[in-house]
């Protein structure tokens, strides 16, 4: 059956959107980009595909009003999907920077620690392993150690365990995706994850918005 949910993505100025738009579009959602708050209520559901620093990130939220308007949207328990950067700014703050994250769940994004074995960033696949029954309709045809793309130096600590729904392994295992409610958001790229990352914004699609 073919999707027609009104998607808005969320552009502060630094990011690539067009992979994320395409995504959405190529399942048949209907995509409008924003740069500030105006009109975005209408939307079902908000997708953040956050890219550069956290400091760059939270400064471009609030010179725009994005950040008040992220925040009531989470609280307000309506869908939204978060993407690498659009994952840490929920959390209280990170060790890139010295601005405060979103505040809206408990934890601390730090950098990995120094390992002569391994690159940071972590970039490339990695397998994801799920801390979700099997039957849940955000795992649907998705299985532990499904392979997604990642790119980041950073990953979130202090995370309560109601919200960890995702887990990897570079060296230590992190958080690589967290959900609660109708909030979805992941370390890794879906858009550039091949057919299991359109899975999973489909499942998004179908079973959260």
């Amino acid at each position: 059956m073919p999707l027609s949910q009104k998607i808005g993505v969320v552009d502060y100025g630094t990011g690539n959107l067009r992979s994320v738009v395409k995504a959405f579009e190529h399942l048949g959602a209907q995509v409008q980009v924003f740069q500030s708050p105006e009109g975005m209520d209408e939307m079902d559901a908000l997708v953040f595909p956050g890219q550069g620093t956290f400091d760059q990130c939270l400064e471009a939220l609030d010179r725009s009003g994005l950040d008040q308007k992220l925040q009531e949207w989470v609280q307000a328990g309506r869908p939204y999907f978060g993407i690498c950067l659009g994952l840490q700014v929920l959390f209280e703050g990170s060790e890139e920077g010295k601005l405060p994250g979103l505040k809206i769940f408990p934890g601390t994004v730090r950098r990995f620690p120094l390992n002569p074995s391994l690159k940071v960033p972590h970039m490339g696949w990695n397998a994801v392993n799920w801390n979700l029954q099997p039957t849940h309709p955000l795992r649907k045809d998705l299985v532990d150690g499904d392979q997604f793309y990642f790119v980041h130096s950073y990953y979130v600590t202090g995370v309560s365990n109601d919200l960890v729904k995702f887990e990897t392994s570079y060296g230590i295992p992190f958080v690589s995706g967290i959900f609660l409610g109708k909030c979805v958001a992941t370390q890794f790229h879906p858009e550039k994850s091949q057919s299991k990352g359109l899975q999973l914004y489909r499942n998004f699609l179908e079973k959260i918005v």
